[in-house]
């Protein structure tokens, strides 16, 4: 337990992942635990983030840039007559009926 909160506290979010998923925090328990009783195939199955990580909006703008100026931007081809909302359609035909 010592050594999972020793690991998790030291660094990042993402680089806390990072360990996780080649496993080698739980390498680093079978090593420390050699001396007390031989353990093998020491996996973390399940994390739970107990305090929630401070959000940095200077850090995820830098990390997502300006954008590409995507936004806004007009279709090139009209929409088909076809592709209507099915609930659109659906009310337009339940008004028509109620007429």
């Amino acid at each position: 337990m010592e050594i999972m909160i020793k690991e998790a506290s030291t660094v990042q979010l993402r680089d806390l992942v990072k360990k996780l998923i080649p496993e080698s925090i739980g390498k680093e328990i079978e090593k420390q635990t050699r001396g007390i009783f031989p353990l093998k195939d020491v996996l973390i199955r399940k994390v739970k983030i107990i305090k929630k990580p401070k959000f940095d909006i200077t850090k995820l703008m830098e990390l997502h840039g300006d954008g590409d100026g995507d936004e806004g931007v007009a279709m090139l081809r009209p929409e088909a007559e076809e592709a209507v909302n099915v609930l659109t359609a659906e009310v337009k035909a339940t008004a028509m009926e109620d007429e």
